[in-house]
């Protein structure tokens, strides 16, 4: 994968996840103490999360894999 195209993917996974915060009406120090998951580092994208990290923000906005990945991924 081309740099720049992992560069763009970071930046769609940060304002997916921040989105998804601000829309809850979460902070980022809330969202820390509630899952132990440093949202401040994913949503400025430079940070490539695992697979579980991502299992667990979804669990925690109460939304599937699925529609994650459903409005900013196309």
């Amino acid at each position: 994968m081309k740099e720049n195209d992992k560069n763009e993917l970071l930046r769609k996974l940060a304002n997916r996840v921040k989105m998804l915060r601000q829309q809850k009406g979460i902070t980022q120090e809330d969202a820390l103490n509630d899952t132990g998951i440093h949202f401040g580092r994913i949503e400025q994208g430079k940070r490539d999360i695992s697979f579980t990290t991502l299992h667990k923000i979804c669990i925690y906005f109460e939304i599937s894999l699925e529609d994650f990945f459903t409005n900013d991924f196309k």
